[in-house]
């Protein structure tokens, strides 16, 4: 994080710039567990700073971090801010880095921004559904069934979609992986590219194991001035917003839309004028493909401009190919667009973030140019939180029809768990799992979406397929 800083303190082309920092923010790191790195940040910068920030863990942190320091300069409160996070977790797995440095019980930053609590509901936790790589394929598989696609046909096109982001990634040169595999590749599961969940292999998955660092100088136009940072170095935030989707997965009522991404748009597009056409360089938040194409349709994007090379959805490569360093990533996908609009500083660049399992989001968009209504965030929970959901039960037994499911593998390639996202009679749902050989085998035979299975014994996440 030192060194990402400094690179981009010497970016600004104004160094001195670095001695006017008042807030010092950080993203939750998951290979450094101290309570406040901002602290110790900038005492290795040779900094005094007003106060630091640390987040919780989350995708929209950098975003989060963002337009605290934006609206604070926005209201007079703040002249300059930095904005960092980093990564050592494929150092940290190699063994060639020990945790960073620790510090006293009882240490905290001036302040904490973010949400903190359960991602999961009980029946998804008792069903293991614990982490990213389990719930995004359910999302994926509910998007196949709106499609109506067959499975080969929609591995396909997932591959064709990341083969587009790999190509991206092989021209940045702080991509982790920059030799990008065809779409032929990112299809076939082999030793290299052992299948994850299905519908998803390994290289359709974040890949957080990776060295990476980025950081932001955000500050006023009387600082910059003040600072000998050339108006040709500024790009404007011009603004923000976030929103959250029903908390719990299962609650949502379609699996492939997400409410929230509509409402993050609609007030990004409705402060600025701007539409999604007039946006250059697009940079929607890559964990997973299903995370893409959810974020695409509430944007107003279609399939085929997913996979449009003069204008790909990522400025990066995405989390899978140019790495997904933790909570961080969109501190990165936001220093390349600064690059990008300070290379074209008439165009608009657009990040999107999301936190959890398709749980939180947030948006900025940047210009070279000022904008023409000054910066504000907007936060759209309140409107999302009002819409119907759907009521999640632990207690059902008997047939359930399948929404949507998948299985999820071992390291060693070999499938696991099957996981299934079931309607009920009266409307309800319920989440179920098995272990099963022969239950994993009928749901990876054939197309078990909108098929029958039997839920039990009661207080049981278990379910089987009938025979």
């Amino acid at each position: 994080m030192r060194l990402a800083v400094e690179a981009a303190v010497t970016d600004t082309g104004a160094p001195g710039v670095l001695g006017r920092i008042q807030s010092l923010g950080v993203v939750d790191s998951f290979s450094w567990g101290t309570a406040d790195p901002g602290a110790l940040l900038a005492e290795d910068l040779g900094i005094s700073p007003a106060e630091t920030l640390y987040t919780h863990t989350s995708g929209t942190s950098p975003l989060d971090l963002l337009s605290d320091a934006a609206g604070r300069i926005g209201a007079g409160q703040l002249d300059a801010a930095l904005i960092t996070g980093g990564e050592a977790v494929k150092a940290l797995f190699g063994g060639r880095y020990g945790g960073g440095p620790k510090q006293p019980d009882g240490t905290a930053p001036t302040r904490m921004l973010g949400i903190d609590r359960e991602p999961q509901h009980a029946a998804e936790a008792a069903a293991k559904l614990l982490i990213p790589v389990a719930f995004y394929p359910l999302f994926e598989n509910a998007i196949r069934a709106e499609a109506g696609s067959d499975t080969d046909e929609h591995v396909n096109w997932l591959a064709e979609l990341w083969a587009g982001f790999a190509d991206v990634a092989a021209g940045n040169p702080h991509a982790a992986m920059r030799e990008a595999p065809s779409a032929d590749e990112i299809a076939k599961a082999g030793p290299r590219n052992r299948m994850a969940a299905a519908p998803y292999r390994k290289l359709m998955t974040a890949n957080i194991f990776v060295d990476q660092a980025a950081a932001l100088v955000v500050c006023s136009v009387e600082t910059a001035r003040a600072a000998g940072i050339a108006p040709s170095n500024w790009v404007f935030v011009h603004t923000t917003a976030a929103a959250n989707d029903h908390w719990f997965p299962s609650q949502r009522p379609q699996l492939h839309r997400s409410p929230a991404i509509a409402a993050v748009g609609e007030a990004v597009f409705t402060h600025t004028g701007v539409g999604i056409g007039d946006i250059a360089h697009l940079d929607i938040y890559s964990c997973f493909p299903s995370a893409v194409q959810v974020a695409a349709t509430e944007l107003g994007l279609h399939r085929a401009d997913l996979t449009d090379r003069s204008r790909p959805p990522t400025t990066t490569g995405g989390l899978t190919f140019a790495g997904g360093p933790g909570s961080n990533y969109v501190t990165h996908s936001v220093a390349t667009l600064a690059d990008r609009l300070r290379a074209e500083p008439d165009q608009y660049g657009l990040a999107t973030a999301v936190g959890w399992y398709l749980t939180k989001h947030a948006a900025v968009l940047l210009s070279g140019r000022p904008p023409a209504t000054p910066y504000a965030h907007h936060d759209r929970t309140t409107e999302v939180s009002r819409l119907p959901r759907r009521e999640i039960t632990t207690e059902a037994t008997g047939a359930a029809t399948i929404e949507t499911y998948t299985v999820v593998y071992g390291r060693s390639g070999e499938p696991e768990r099957a996981i299934v996202v079931c309607g009920l009679p009266d409307g309800s749902r319920a989440v179920a799992a098995s272990e099963s050989s022969e239950t994993i085998a009928a749901l990876l035979d054939g197309d078990p979406l909108g098929t029958k299975v039997e839920l039990g014994p009661p207080a049981s996440p278990e379910f089987r397929v009938p025979g």
